[in-house]
């Protein structure tokens, strides 16, 4: 016997993610603990994996997910970029062309979250609002630094999820770091020097973020 439609839309209740960052698996598993919230995130145990993997894995979860959101460091894209070898195809030409793919009307549930330079700057908005660019993560860690709450600040698994993780630290300035992500706009690939996270859309599409007065 066919399932009913009901029971297969019932399977659409999980929210998956993928990334490449280790602090990012970290976040999020910190997120799902904290929130109680059903996550899957790719990879399950980290690992390092290609701009084309991380796609592969996003087009093999919108069938079975309620939302997939791709979180993307984009100083990893220049930095990976500036490395590659001439006359082959860059990873920033290969992102571009991924971004393209996605925005076809079958994939309307998975969410492109772009960092630029990289996940910090979500961190940093939690205290400030600020479009200013920094190239990298050790350009942008002593702004990090100047707030308490992260003054010792490290990217070891150790400071993201052990006592007081990462995610109960910052969850107090929550609600100002998905307004000043709102205010910083979307990503643009032709204005790329410019501070910004998206990662407030996913606390948006989640519900997690509290409803207007």
């Amino acid at each position: 016997m066919r399932p009913s439609k009901k029971i297969s839309q019932n399977k659409k209740k999980i929210c998956s993610f993928v990334t490449d960052g280790e602090c990012e698996f970290w976040y999020l598993q910190m997120l799902r603990n904290n929130e109680n919230v059903r996550i899957t995130v790719s990879p399950e145990m980290y690992q390092k994996k290609s701009l084309d993997e991380q796609f592969k894995q996003v087009v093999s979860y919108y069938e079975d997910s309620e939302k997939v959101f791709w979180i993307i460091d984009f100083d990893v894209i220049l930095k990976e970029t500036k490395e590659c070898k001439k006359g082959r195809e860059t990873v920033l030409t290969k992102f571009k062309k991924y971004a393209e793919k996605l925005k076809d009307k079958k994939y309307a549930n998975v969410e492109i979250v772009v960092n630029n330079p990289c996940l910090e700057f979500w961190f940093l908005l939690h205290f400030c609002q600020t479009t200013k660019y920094f190239e990298s993560y050790d350009k942008l860690l002593p702004e990090l630094k100047k707030q308490a709450t992260l003054s010792n600040y490290e990217k070891t698994e150790k400071y993201f999820t052990k006592g007081a993780d990462i995610y109960k630290r910052l969850k107090p300035y929550l609600e100002t770091a998905i307004e000043n992500a709102g205010k910083c706009g979307k990503f643009d690939f032709i204005q790329t020097s410019k501070g910004i996270s998206e990662m407030n859309k996913i606390f948006e599409k989640m519900g997690l973020k509290k409803k207007d007065k």
